[in-house]
């Protein structure tokens, strides 16, 4: 038995963090959630039982919480440094998709969050 495509999923992580193009998100700062869908593979992991074969998801959580303690203006930044991160720490990870909502916007309206969201791949050259 074969499977040809592996996640490993984080959903629904909830962090507290200083993003925004508005100097009061710099300073008070607010609540965010993340899903991450990060493609490896993990073959080995299915047949054998072994870390060793698999990404280890608590790794990618500190990653990705490292990541949003660095202020930036837009969350487009927040998860561009993410993926590039999350490639350099994990040689066998080929993809990895974000979507990094905050909650509460300060725009004026009523609306529960706002976000962004993109899939990255590893570059080839960089692969081999």
């Amino acid at each position: 038995m074969r499977s040809t495509a592996h996640y490993i999923h984080l959903k629904g992580v909830r962090l507290y963090a200083f993003h925004g193009v508005l100097p009061q998100e710099n300073r008070v700062g607010a609540n965010y959630t993340l899903d991450a869908r990060l493609k490896t593979d993990f073959t080995l992991a299915a047949e054998k039982d072994v870390l060793e074969g698999t990404l280890n998801y608590a790794e990618a959580f500190h990653v990705i919480r490292q990541e949003m303690a660095v202020p930036s203006r837009l969350l487009e930044h927040v998860i561009g440094r993410m993926a590039r991160r999350l490639f350099a720490h994990f040689p066998t990870l080929t993809e990895v998709t974000l979507a990094l909502y905050k909650e509460n916007p300060p725009m004026g309206a009523d609306c529960e969050q706002v976000g962004v969201e993109a899939t990255f791949r590893r570059e080839a050259a960089a692969a081999e």
